[in-house]
């Protein structure tokens, strides 16, 4: 969704990413060739700056205890990072950690940070749809789990992420947000095959250029022996 497509959202929410340190999140994520902890990181920080980016976004909240993430965003205007502590405790916590350093009275949204894909245009128009709930949710393309979770001012944010966390946010008495199936924010990444649809869509500067390097290295490979 474009501004010529609907109505401008003004640029008063707070984002707040939760990212797990490198070393022990996206487990899953195997790529050839591809170190994991530097993709992760890279697909945070693309996450990150889409959010950063978004005309309805004031201020971006990172809650990590991950140094290289900290270090690449410590003078990334509008962006503050928050300390998860010695003992990080999930991403519920992690979201509420962050929500505490945020005035109540404007609106909040938590956003997974394992979107490398993400259009800033595609965040804004599920904020533009969140302005009109006291709560919300985005479901993500499988439709089971959530990318982002919104709170009116005034309204508590509340999240349950993990395993059929849709389920469980509207429970909580998030409203479902419609997006399109192909919006950039449905597509979180947590598998080879997940990235590779993201790459589909267009992958953010810094995944995209692990990816490539990926692929490069794999092309400039010498062929292994003929089986006839």
């Amino acid at each position: 969704m474009t501004h010529a497509d609907g109505p401008m959202t003004r640029a008063c929410w707070a984002v707040i990413v939760p990212v797990k340190p490198a070393r022990s999140g996206k487990s899953r994520l195997r790529v050839a060739d591809v170190d994991r902890e530097r993709l992760a990181r890279a697909i945070a920080l693309d996450t990150i700056a889409a959010a950063r980016s978004c005309r309805a976004v004031g201020e971006v909240v990172v809650v990590t205890d991950d140094d290289e993430i900290s270090r690449a965003l410590a003078a990334a205007r509008g962006i503050r990072v928050v300390a998860e502590g010695d003992r990080p405790r999930g991403i519920d916590a992690a979201v509420a950690l962050g929500a505490g350093a945020l005035r109540c009275d404007m609106p909040r949204a938590a956003l997974l940070g394992d979107l490398p894909a993400l259009a800033p245009a595609d965040l804004e128009a599920a904020l533009a749809l969140a302005a009109k709930r006291e709560r919300g949710v985005v479901a993500d393309a499988e439709g089971s789990g959530s990318t982002l979770v919104t709170a009116a001012a005034g309204h508590a944010l509340r999240t349950a992420f993990g395993e059929d966390s849709l389920r469980w946010h509207i429970a909580l008495g998030c409203a479902r947000l419609e997006l399109p199936t192909a919006s950039t924010l449905r597509r979180d990444v947590d598998t080879a095959d997940q990235l590779a649809t993201a790459a589909a869509l267009g992958l953010g500067p810094r995944t995209s250029a692990i990816v490539r390097s990926a692929l490069a290295a794999a092309y400039a490979a010498p062929p292994g022996p003929r089986r006839d």
